[in-house]
């Protein structure tokens, strides 16, 4: 069991925690599942593995799961639009807007009332509707954006990370983020702090996340007001750029502006802002070289990686590598220590603070990281790699994996989104088409809007919790929403 944790202490940050996990991948761990039956290809849409100590893969029960398994009833899987997780629980929007989350909610992240933990996929009825357009997961919260580009956010405020500084330690109902009056059009969650980008290309963030380190690697220096406000606040830095999207780590930043270029800020630990300071605590932008002189059209961030893809399709990795993260193996002198007052190196810069291009994921048209491991979708395959200590890889063991390799369970499906938790993945994946269906099968149609989704899902609740056999119903092949279904794997 790794030993090394993320930094903080009682009234400063996290307790101890495993460095790519929330308290979900502490012992004692549920059984692992490791020779469940596999669902017909045919029917397999959306699914799931990995840690699921608090019900976080939506599967009605606690216990890890090493291979993906099919989630079946929660929505019309076809219809997703978006999936994603946090430290402990799981979120999906649906086209029609429709929120469905489960997993940890000791905190209230679920958004759903309470504080009971969640072990099936449940809408959201606080949102019915409201649209939402997307979603981020932090440690213990969750931050919602909706379809006319309002923030909203629930679960812990500890660190003033819900945006409202005023509010309870805690919000079990998705509350407006008053400040920001300008339109998002993108958000992130971090361990404890978050980002909004605004359709104009201002970039806010807030929670005090990133403003112990900052204390620590910068001493004797005032740190931005953005570091420490529990309120969104304007990163400075970024006057003279446009940002369209960003992205968080367990303590960093990411913005990615209209010119293809990527700016990061925050703790340097694990060289993920390709920088030789320990901390940058405002914005610097990463050299086009690094990228071989191309424009970055995407990014991703773990804990401690980052992922990023060029016009051409070219997917760079840096940060962290000690579990595969990056999909490469590197040399074995990278035992580099960051100088601890920002100055120079005499030595040179180790491999894994530098962007270098991950050949295999060339032209990947979906990628999520989770803490320490990473999903994508190239050529319709599934591809998985990094962190593998509860089976989040989806290849039944628990080995980490160094190099992306196709998820075997798959294999007959193609992916079309899939999602990272801090310890779990989740995939949605077009299915082989079934054979000519019986006269009496049941064809389900797509739901018409988010209150029959509600009405289907206590409708299945009740009959899970009378121990009654769940059906599966297959999708309508003439449905104008994608053809496809939910698989989750624990992480």
């Amino acid at each position: 069991r790794r030993e090394d944790s993320v930094e903080g202490s009682a009234g400063r940050g996290p307790p101890r925690l495993s460095p790519v996990g929330p308290p979900v991948l502490h012992p004692p761990f549920g059984r692992r599942l490791q020779a469940l039956p596999q669902p017909h290809p045919c029917l397999a849409g959306a699914s799931s593995d990995g840690a699921n100590s608090y019900g976080q893969l939506g599967l009605g029960h606690k216990e890890d799961v090493l291979l993906p398994q099919q989630l079946n009833d929660f929505c019309k899987p076809g219809c997703v639009r978006r999936i994603t997780g946090g430290g402990g629980h799981s979120a999906v929007v649906t086209d029609g807007g429709s929120l469905f989350v489960c997993g940890l909610n000791k905190d209230g992240q679920l958004g759903l009332g309470h504080t009971e933990d969640v072990l099936y996929f449940t809408p959201c009825r606080s949102l019915l509707g409201c649209p939402i357009q997307q979603v981020a997961c932090g440690w213990d919260f969750t931050i919602i954006l909706t379809g006319n580009g309002q923030l909203l956010s629930c679960g812990s405020n500890s660190f003033g990370q819900l945006g409202v500084p005023h509010g309870p330690r805690r919000c079990v109902v998705p509350q407006a983020i008053e400040p920001l009056r300008e339109k998002v059009v993108s958000i992130a969650a971090g361990l404890r702090h978050a980002l909004a980008a605004t359709a104009s290309g201002i970039v806010f963030q807030w929670g005090t996340g990133l403003a112990s380190s900052g204390r620590r690697l910068c001493p004797g220096e005032t740190l931005p007001l953005f570091l420490t406000a529990k309120e969104p606040s304007r990163v400075t830095g970024l006057e003279d750029s446009k940002a369209t999207c960003v992205v968080a780590g367990s303590d960093h930043s990411a913005s990615l502006t209209d010119a293809g270029e990527l700016y990061v800020w925050g703790s340097n630990k694990h060289g993920q802002l390709a920088s030789q300071a320990a901390f940058l605590p405002v914005p610097q932008k990463i050299e086009a070289h690094c990228f071989q002189h191309e424009k970055v059209t995407a990014v991703w961030s773990g804990w401690t990686h980052l992922v990023a893809q060029t016009e051409t399709g070219k997917v760079f990795t840096w940060g962290r590598a000690d579990y595969g993260q990056l999909g490469r193996k590197l040399e074995s002198h990278e035992n580099w220590k960051l100088d601890k007052q920002g100055l120079s190196l005499p030595c040179p810069r180790p491999q894994k603070s530098t962007p270098s291009p991950l050949h295999c994921l060339m032209g990947a048209t979906e990628v999520s990281c989770g803490s320490e491991h990473n999903l994508a979708v190239i050529g319709g395959a599934c591809y998985s790699w990094g962190w593998n200590e509860h089976g989040m890889c989806g290849d039944g063991t628990e080995a980490n994996v160094w190099a992306p390799k196709p998820v075997q369970s798959l294999r007959l499906s193609s992916g079309l989104l899939v999602g990272c938790g801090a310890g779990h993945s989740l995939a949605l994946c077009q299915l082989p088409a079934l054979p000519a269906l019986d006269q009496g099968s049941k064809v389900t149609g797509p739901s018409p809007d988010a209150t029959e989704d509600a009405k289907s899902q206590e409708a299945m609740d009740k009959e899970k919790l009378e121990g009654k056999t769940t059906r599966i119903s297959t999708q309508s092949q003439s449905d104008t929403c994608r053809n496809g279904g939910l698989v989750t794997e624990p992480l």
